[in-house]
């Protein structure tokens, strides 16, 4: 057994934050360099979009049982293994020379993903204390933000500067390092006894999921005919239907539905989803706004909306202290309606308006949807039972991923509304519309945090607890 140097307790998520940054930044910076890519393999730049489907559809399917294999295997092995797979198969895309390679290789890069992310989280659970979590969830939430903010600018100075395949080639020193790091810092640790895996379940989940993300990511960007997105919709609706009877019948079901019968965790899955909806197409929504409404280059228009990741990263300093002082349940509705707000002040964007502007409603928005997902990142697990963790990880990352698919299928089937109302080419006052739909969806997420008790959560933040005082010193004798 590998021996474990000892650590600060944050220096395991920091090292997973690390590995999900990797994740983050490639699934956005690649559609920066989609076009350069399609010319490079001749191929039509639409039929491209396939790199990001097949990453997405493997995501959908593998996530569901990295839960079951990181306890079967030991969560440290396989975070190891899913960063190694991640890895090669980065390399094997910088070395792809036809469509039919890349996608191949792009799925193989999902498959690490759909482990990396999930088992990271379970790596960061089962290595701090409760008190600890709210700092430790912090870490994990600033890659998530920070990712599809800078990675449009580095994809595009990228291509411009050097060659496409660069943007894989770069992930192989951090991900040796993330090896590397997790071999001498991260404990290993799993469950002594393993349920047999739900073979028929993974096949449902698999299908459901996939069919479902497929839909919601052509959703109205004209990608394939209106009816085929219809019948994957119908098909990933139907298939979920049989997986939840199929849930109810069985002792050790792959994705654990019990689990929405304890409130922390199904308030992160119904309002985390509602919430993520909106901020899930602020990453397609902005950059068209910007390019496509402005005329921004993609490297001048990442640059700007790099303000949204420094918000972010303020958030890490100050998102302790405040759910400290106002407790989870106040946090997240207060900070629900606020982060709708500034979703909605997007819409006023023009052409005339002044460049401070937009950085300053990006900068403070980025850090108050920040504080939101660490606040529901953290909740879902406040009251979770630690035999259980495995399976909860696994069940949030399914239902993220398949918010953040749904936030960007939204996003365009709005545009694509507005566009259809007026009858001509895309411009500036669709986005106006756009924006009110996605900030409905976040505000509404409010509503499922009326539910929740005043003192939800208060072990892990530390709210309404009673310091003690330091008893006075003795005095000294004369």
């Amino acid at each position: 057994m590998t021996r474990v140097r000892p650590s600060s307790p944050m220096t395991t998520p920091l090292i997973v934050a690390c590995a999900l940054f990797m994740e983050n930044l490639d699934s956005t910076v690649v559609s920066t360099a989609l076009p350069t890519i399609a010319k490079a393999f001749n191929e039509n730049p639409v039929h491209l979009n396939l790199a990001i489907t097949s990453y997405l559809l493997s995501l959908a399917v593998f996530i569901p049982i990295s839960g079951w294999v990181a306890d079967r295997y030991g969560a440290r092995h396989v975070f190891r293994i899913a960063i190694v797979v991640f890895t090669l198969a980065s390399i094997l895309c910088g070395l792809s020379n036809s469509l039919a390679e890349f996608v191949a290789a792009r799925m193989l890069q999902g498959m690490g993903g759909a482990m990396m992310v999930p088992v990271g989280r379970l790596v960061v659970l089962r290595a701090v204390s409760k008190t600890q979590l709210v700092s430790a969830m912090a870490y994990l939430t600033v890659p998530a933000l920070i990712g599809p903010v800078i990675g449009p600018p580095l994809g595009g100075f990228i291509v411009t500067y050097f060659s496409w395949r660069w943007i894989f080639w770069l992930n192989l020193p951090i991900g040796v390092l993330g090896i590397v790091l997790a071999t001498l810092f991260i404990a290993d640790a799993r469950e002594p006894k393993t349920p047999p895996l739900d073979l028929r379940g993974f096949i449902l989940s698999g299908i459901g999921l996939s069919g479902l993300v497929f839909a919601f990511e052509t959703m109205g960007r004209g990608i394939l005919p209106n009816w085929i997105v219809g019948v994957l919709l119908v098909a990933g609706l139907v298939t979920i239907t049989l997986y939840v009877r199929h849930a109810h019948r069985v002792a050790h079901p792959v994705i654990d539905l019990k689990l929405l019968r304890i409130q922390t965790f199904r308030t992160n899955i119904w309002g985390g989803t509602l919430f993520r909806i909106g901020i899930g197409a602020l990453p397609f929504l902005m950059p068209l706004l910007l390019q496509l409404g402005f005329g921004l280059s993609a490297l001048n228009s990442g640059l700007l909306t790099f303000a949204a990741a420094a918000g972010a990263l303020f958030m890490k300093l100050t998102a302790a202290p405040i759910l400290r002082r106002f407790g989870f349940k106040r946090t997240m509705i207060a900070n629900a309606i606020i982060s709708a707000i500034f979703l909605a002040s997007y819409s006023f964007f023009q052409l005339g308006t002044p460049g401070w502007v937009i950085l300053v409603l990006l900068l403070a928005g980025g850090f108050f949807r920040s504080l939101q997902f660490t606040a529901l990142n953290t909740i879902a697990y406040a009251d979770m039972p630690p035999e259980k963790m495995s399976l909860a990880t696994s069940f949030a990352s399914m239902a993220q991923q398949l918010s953040v698919s749904l936030g960007v299928g939204v996003g365009a089937l709005a545009l694509h509304i507005s566009v259809s109302m007026h009858g001509s080419q895309l411009n500036v006052g669709d986005f106006t519309f756009a924006f009110y739909v996605v900030a409905i969806f976040s505000a509404a997420s409010a509503f499922t945090f009326i539910a929740l008790p005043a003192n939800a959560g208060d072990e892990v933040s530390g709210h309404g607890r009673v310091p003690v005082p330091k008893p006075a010193l003795a005095p000294k004798d004369s």
